[in-house]
This record gives structure tokens, sequence and C-alpha cells, in this order.
């Protein structure tokens, strides 16, 4: 009697080896399949490019569309993801320290070079004093936009104070007396060029290609391809070992991919190595 019920029991954990009782383990399907959160353009596009890739790794991907910057960091955290891509590291610390996450970076993929735009000026030389430098409410991008400006000669910085970090309250000197905007949310960028709303407007490159925008063509000044803002793949601390996100990232950094993504965009989005 003793064994036919110990054979049963190994028998209902074969046939049920997904249950937690017989193993404590997921579905392989399920350790299998990754849901990441991203912005329509590029991430998801370029996520959906690799998909064929992942598939034949035995990785299914899928990709749910975001269009605003705060709720693909949420769902993360709260589970309803596998991970995200569509922010840079100092986006990512910044959300850590205010929310309380524990999220890391998994691989930097590419960046999306921000720049300025404008309808009444082709250089920033040709600025006039008193102008208006639209910028959204994303602090992070601020010390962007700053380097950008201070590259070009129209303001200083404070003297110690890291570009990455900095903020309007860093400017030093503003010759021109630029006066700055920055509460728009980063997704109204374009239809505040679009209305002419201020002489500079610093659109993400996300924004402005989805906007018909070419940053490489449309801009008066464009971020330096060295610059630290690279979007990153995001997961859980206790999950950037996950064998499915590995395979992603490097899916994602593959030099065919990378090629893809030079092609596709035009130097809108560059990756990185």
């Amino acid at each position: 009697m003793k064994k036919s019920r110990l054979g049963l029991l190994v028998a209902i954990c074969l046939l049920g080896g997904a249950l937690a009782a017989c193993g404590n383990q997921q579905p392989k399907s399920d350790r299998n399949t990754i849901v990441v959160g991203a912005s329509a353009i590029p991430h998801a596009a370029i996520l959906k490019h690799v998909q064929p890739e992942l598939k034949k790794e035995g990785v299914n991907l899928q990709i749910k569309v975001f269009n605003d910057y705060v709720l693909p960091n949420k769902a993360l955290a709260s589970g309803e993801l596998d991970a995200n891509y569509y922010q840079h590291k100092p986006f990512l610390k910044k959300a850590n320290k205010n929310n309380g996450y524990n999220l890391v970076s998994a691989g930097s993929i590419h960046l999306e070079p921000l720049g300025l735009y404008s309808k009444q000026v082709k250089k920033l030389s040709d600025v006039k004093s008193g102008a208006k430098v639209l910028v959204s409410s994303s602090q992070p991008d601020w010390g962007r936009v700053l380097t950008i400006l201070k590259d070009g000669g129209l303001i200083t910085l404070k003297s110690g104070v890291n570009a990455e970090n900095a903020t309007f309250k860093d400017i030093a000197s503003n010759p021109k007396h630029l006066k700055f905007e920055y509460t728009f949310e980063p997704k109204l960028m374009p239809e505040l060029l679009k209305n002419d709303e201020g002489t500079l407007v610093a659109i993400n490159s996300n924004y402005a290609v989805q906007a018909g925008l070419n940053p490489e063509k449309n801009t008066v000044a464009l971020e330096k391809q060295s610059s630290p803002f690279a979007n990153i793949v995001v997961t859980n601390q206790k999950d950037r070992n996950n064998p499915a996100i590995k395979k992603l990232v490097k899916a994602l950094k593959s030099k065919s991919t990378q090629a893809w993504i030079k092609h596709q965009w035009h130097g809108a989005v560059l990756p990185v190595k």
C-alpha cells in the first residue's frame, strides 16, 4: 500500500511538475516568456526586430508599449513586466531614489541624441537676447540640454558642477538672458515646436521621430554621441541573471542589430558598444 501511494505521488509530480508542491518551479514556457515594456519608437520597433532571433533561442518576447516615462518603471517594480527598455541611467537612478524601486541596468543598447529644434533660427549663434528655451519636465534631461547650450557658447555652468546632474540653478552665466521653461510633458514637445512657442525646443529623439522630424537634419544643435545618456534594458535586481534577459541584451547588442539600427534611423538612433 505504501509503495503504491508513493508511486502515485511520483506520477502526480511528474505529470504536474509545474506545480509548486512538486518542485517549486514555474513551467518552462513561463520561464522562457518575458514581457518587456517600451516606448513605441524606437524601442518597441527594435524589440520587434529581435523577436525572431530570440524565438530561435527559445525565448518568447512579448512587447508592451507605453506612451509615458513613469508607468514602465512602476509596472516593472510591481511585477507586471520582466524588463523595460526606454530610459537612461540618470533617469533610472532618480526613479529608484524617488520611488524606492530596486531596478538595475541589464545593458546599454543605444543613444537617442537629444536635440534643440527651432522654427526661428538655423544655428545657436543666431539666438537673440531674451529667447525662450522650452525643455520638458524630465529633470534627468536638463543636464543634456545645458551641455548642448554650454558647448554652443550660450551659457556657462558653475565650477565643479557635473553637467550630467546639472539643473537650471547651476547656470553661472547667461549673457543672452535666455528664458527657460521646463514644465512640459516630454511627449508634448513636438507640438510646442509645431506651434512655434519657443525659440529653442528640446525634444527627445523618440518623440521627434514619431513627429516626423529627422534629428540629423532638423536640429539646430544635437547631443554628441559621447553622451553618457545611453538607453538601457532595465530589470529588477532579483532578475538581473535571468537567462532570457541576458539573451535579450545579447540580441540587442549583436552586430546585425546594430547595423539595422544605424540603417533604420539614419543617425537619429545610435547603437552603443
